[in-house]
């Protein structure tokens, strides 16, 4: 055979091995590629399954039974059994005042114990007293407005009483049992045919799921002065809370938001959660604002903002759970932050005073600060970054250290929201507009009214009176006067 074609076949053999190696090779690069991916897949599908309320940001109402006690750190309640536990101070039932009580019954005693004198009925002002309390049956009234048509004895023609606005009702339902019904459906979330139920069963008052719905639309026009006093409070305070959710308006996704204070809340759903949408709700942008890390909240100024640490807690337990350099990251994070939570506790009970807990806390804030940005360069997927964003928010981490009446957490906010939340989960949220506007403006008086110790029954039947007869609305607030 000719060597040269002998050389040029294995030259070709060669090549097709080689290009048959390089195939492979290729291969091989993309399997590896698609593995990494897929780890990387498990690996996020496997942090979402360990998902609960104290790691993320899921609400403690989305934790499966038993999980709480099932989770990495809790603590162990040991063999103690349930209720009050040695040394509990208890609680007892208040007495009605007397000026609540409709009837007294004296007993006096007959004869002395000592000699058998007989006894004068004389009051003693230390009498032992025992309260009982029934609920009486429950007679709704109603009256009838009749407009008769009389007839003329002169020519026979008859005429109908002309018909009076101001005397005889637009509604066939009074103040107060709207504002029941509004009470019942838009406070304590009962859905329309348990409130007609309820209304039934327990005040004896027939009523349709029609005439629910309009009770409702009335309720909420006529709370609307008392809404915008609370919209006003909230926008001057000096200290806010504010938190949002999803919502669902007949199967469309909506944003729910609340901004709370000592005083007053506020609900507002609103067609997302954008920064456009949000800046609006909050008037001239004034006081502190605790939340959290949410972008859409980066129209306030940073250094007027408080970052909640409990949401920050939340996250540290996420990393703490990780394997390697990002469980040791969370896990040092974690003590420090349970240091914090122990200073500001010492603080509120009074055991370290203001200037002590600035004391304390500077070098607390040294060492938080360098741990997170070694852990922002590390590189690590799912760390870093989130390490990076805290440390942008730096000046709206420390904040509670020199301001009165600023929390480190954003619990406030969160608490208001849970009402809303479990209404959501019970009812997959409104039909409409209108029941927008009624649940969120009926929370609103709801959550103020409590903060100011007032019956919610009584507030809102005095709306509902103010709007029927044009008068003047009441005050949700002791030092303000009533809107016009």
């Amino acid at each position: 055979m000719d060597p040269e074609r002998r050389i040029a076949e294995l030259e070709a053999e060669l090549a097709a091995k080689y290009a048959q190696l390089a195939t492979q090779a290729a291969r091989i690069v993309e399997l590896e590629s698609r593995v990494e991916a897929l780890m990387r897949q498990v690996a996020e599908l496997t942090e979402r399954l360990g998902r609960h309320s104290g790691n993320s940001n899921l609400p403690p109402s989305s934790d499966p039974p038993g999980a709480r006690g099932q989770r990495p750190g809790k603590r162990d309640k040991g063999k103690r059994r349930r209720g009050g536990q040695p040394g509990h101070r208890g609680s007892r039932r208040v007495a009605v005042p007397m000026e609540r009580v409709d009837d007294i019954a004296d007993f006096y005693p007959e004869h002395c114990e000592h000699c058998s004198e007989a006894l004068p009925r004389t009051p003693d002002p230390q009498a032992r007293r025992y309260q009982y309390t029934e609920l009486p049956a429950f007679e709704p009234h109603t009256t009838e407005y009749r407009r008769h048509c009389v007839g003329c004895p002169r020519c026979g023609g008859k005429t109908l009483a002309p018909y009076d606005a101001t005397k005889i009702p637009r509604s066939p339902f009074g103040p107060r049992l709207m504002a029941a019904v509004a009470l019942l459906t838009g406070v304590y979330n009962l859905s329309r045919r348990k409130a007609v139920s309820l209304c039934s069963d327990l005040l004896g008052v027939r009523i349709s799921l029609g005439a629910v719905s309009q009770v409702e639309g009335r309720v909420s026009e006529a709370v609307v002065p008392v809404v915008e006093q609370a919209c006003a409070r909230v926008a001057n305070a000096e200290v806010k809370h504010t938190d949002g959710t999803s919502w669902l308006q007949a199967g469309v996704m909506l944003s729910l938001w609340t901004i709370a204070t000592a005083c007053a809340t506020v609900f507002k759903i609103v067609k997302d959660g954008s920064t456009a949408t949000l800046k609006p709700l909050f008037g001239a942008l004034c006081g502190i604002l605790v939340s959290d890390r949410a972008t859409a909240l980066n129209f306030w100024a940073m250094a007027r903002r408080q970052i909640c640490w409990a949401h920050l807690l939340r996250k540290f337990v996420s990393f703490a759970e990780r394997d390697g350099p990002a469980g040791q990251f969370g896990r040092e994070l974690l003590d420090y932050t349970g240091i914090l939570f122990e200073y500001w506790t010492d603080h509120r009970k009074g055991s370290l005073s203001r200037d002590t807990l600035r004391a304390w806390m500077a070098p607390l804030r040294e060492q938080v600060e360098a741990l997170l940005d070694r852990a922002a360069q590390a590189s690590l997927a799912g760390v870093s970054g989130s390490c990076a964003d805290i440390l942008k928010h730096r000046e709206a981490l420390w904040t509670f250290i020199d301001r009165e009446g600023v929390e480190p957490t954003n619990n406030h906010a969160e608490r208001e929201l849970r009402a809303f939340v479990l209404w959501r989960k019970r009812s997959f949220g409104t039909q409409s507009e209108r029941g927008n506007r009624f649940a969120e403006r009926l929370m609103t008086v709801a959550h103020t009214a409590r903060k100011q110790g007032k019956n919610v029954l009584e507030l809102l039947t005095e709306c509902c009176v103010a709007h029927r007869d044009g008068g003047a609305s009441p005050s949700l607030f002791a030092d303000s006067p009533a809107a016009a």
